[in-house]
């Protein structure tokens, strides 16, 4: 995302969804889907096919339609197989990691200071600038102008390695007060709102497929969470409500 402190609007008077389907990024399900959510919340990733299917089925997925889909999975690599057990992938294994750090996001006490990368490298291509945009996102980090993103260094995490070939890290102490750069930064009402949205649609919707695409939804709202330490945040920030329902729900798939 870019965002200029100097030309944006307070981000915290954005408006909030109002809890329609199509404002809470309801996908359809499939077997697709359903069998890499399975995937992507098992530890580790991997099931036999028999109660992969099994589980599958519990969504009102035909055992036929899930085992095409499994073939369709391994042909296009997003799944390994070895003898009767399906696997995610080595390139899907960085999803799940991304997925666990947004449902067990790992942070460390905040001192004030906020990270910096700011990017040196030249001569890159568009694809090549989106890429790396993503990974940024990915990592927390929000664009302040092009080519400089920081974030609160409230996160225990490295930044990769080989960006130290693209860019220069920093520790800084904006002059700009900390939680009022963190609402320019980031949309952190839009994102409460939504979060309150569809926290109140997991909890109002019933059967399996129902609340299965619910909380996929939530599952990703929370990979856009950016994680920040509690005084930059608004009043009645919904991400600690979200990972409950959602540690909930895992625990409610398990006992079926």
């Amino acid at each position: 995302m870019r965002t200029n402190p100097a030309d944006q609007p307070d981000q915290l008077d954005a408006p909030g969804p109002t809890g329609r389907p199509d404002e809470l990024e309801l996908r359809p399900l499939s077997a697709r889907s359903v069998v890499l959510s399975l995937l992507l919340g098992a530890h580790p990733p991997e099931l036999p096919v028999k109660e992969l299917v099994r589980q599958v089925e519990a969504f009102g997925v035909g055992g036929s339609t899930a085992r095409a889909a499994l073939s369709r999975m391994v042909a296009a690599g997003d799944l390994r197989r070895t003898d009767t057990v399906h696997r995610l992938s080595d390139r899907l294994l960085e999803r799940q990691r991304r997925q666990d750090d947004a449902v067990h996001p790992r942070t460390r006490a905040w001192d004030g200071d906020w990270e910096m990368l700011v990017i040196t490298a030249t001569g890159r291509g568009p694809a090549e600038r989106a890429d790396l945009r993503t990974r940024l996102t990915a990592l927390r980090l929000a664009e302040l102008r092009e080519g400089v993103w920081l974030r609160p260094a409230n996160l225990s995490r490295p930044l990769p390695a080989d960006l130290a070939h693209v860019g220069e890290r920093c520790t800084t102490r904006p002059d700009r007060p900390a939680a009022e750069l963190a609402a320019r930064l980031w949309p952190l009402a839009a994102w409460a709102a939504k979060g309150r949205a569809l926290l109140a649609h997991t909890a109002r919707v019933d059967g399996p497929a129902d609340r299965f695409t619910a909380f996929a939804a939530v599952v990703r709202h929370l990979l856009a969470d950016p994680v920040l330490p509690t005084d930059l945040l608004p009043a009645d920030w919904p991400g600690t409500a979200l990972r409950t329902a959602y540690a909930d729900y895992r625990r409610e798939l398990g006992t079926r």
